[in-house]
């Protein structure tokens, strides 16, 4: 299937690890320009490497932290002809109302919530004056399966949710698509860090990790190029009839 994807310009924030880094190299093996966000210079830089030696992809890189709005700004100049923006960073820490403290909750909400806010912001009206282009919003199931001892990133997933729906529904008028993804529990090296403390903890050995998440959907966490397929169909040409949706990508759990 051709997703038409031959040289449109894709920029992912969050793009040097996990689902932002699978995103990355499924776009330009279908022959996007791809350009990387990331908040360190190393792990950008080593994604970078990553692509064009085991893929012999190249792409190009951003390094910044987008918790800060003056990083925000000077990424602006790099969404002037961006075809397709894929807002992936952030990563909101676990626990309840009284866990985190209130700088810890905003530091958090200003990379993710007010990150993807204000990338969409920059680049929305860029591309409804050309009337082409595609946001897609990797949020969190999150946002369909609050829980307290998650509540900060339930809560933020919830309304970068109904931003989605919102923004998608207007973007349309202008020829451009705002979608959303709710990735389950994803097999990146954070939750393998987690799952691998917890399985020290409840085994006495980390190596048993994937015990731990045998109450998943088919008894695995999702891949990581799993929700980038998702993600790179999403902003395709052949999801064309596709705004202001945001897909569920959990294999069902929010139903068990």
């Amino acid at each position: 299937m051709d997703l038409h994807l031959k040289g449109k310009s894709v920029l992912i924030t969050g793009g040097s690890r996990g689902i932002g880094l699978a995103c990355a190299s499924t776009f330009a093996a279908e022959g996007a320009s791809v350009t990387i966000a990331g908040s360190s210079a190393d792990s950008t830089a080593r994604a970078q490497r990553e692509l064009a030696d085991k893929q012999s992809i190249n792409v190009a890189t951003f390094v910044g932290d987008l918790s800060l709005p003056e990083v925000r700004q000077a990424l602006e100049a790099r969404l002037d002809e961006v075809d397709i923006l894929v807002n992936n960073a952030g990563a909101i820490p676990g626990g309840g109302l009284t866990a985190m403290t209130d700088t810890q909750w905003r530091e958090a909400w200003e990379l993710k919530v007010f990150g993807y806010i204000e990338t969409t912001r920059m680049a929305l009206p860029k591309m409804m004056e050309r009337g082409s282009g595609v946001i897609v919003n990797v949020i969190g199931i999150a946002a369909e399966m609050p829980r307290y001892d998650y509540l900060c990133g339930a809560t933020g997933n919830a309304a970068l949710s109904t931003f989605t729906r919102a923004v998608g529904a207007h973007a349309t008028s202008r020829g451009v698509r705002v979608v959303g993804v709710h990735p389950g529990p994803t097999e990146t090296d954070r939750l393998v860090e987690l799952y691998k403390a917890r399985a020290k903890e409840k085994f006495a050995d980390e190596s048993r990790w994937q015990e731990m998440l045998q109450h998943l959907p088919f008894g695995r966490a999702a891949y990581a190029s799993e929700m980038a397929d998702l993600v790179v169909f999403l902003a395709s040409e052949r999801a064309s009839y596709l705004s202001g949706v945001v897909v569920d990508a959990d294999g069902g759990a929010r139903y068990a």
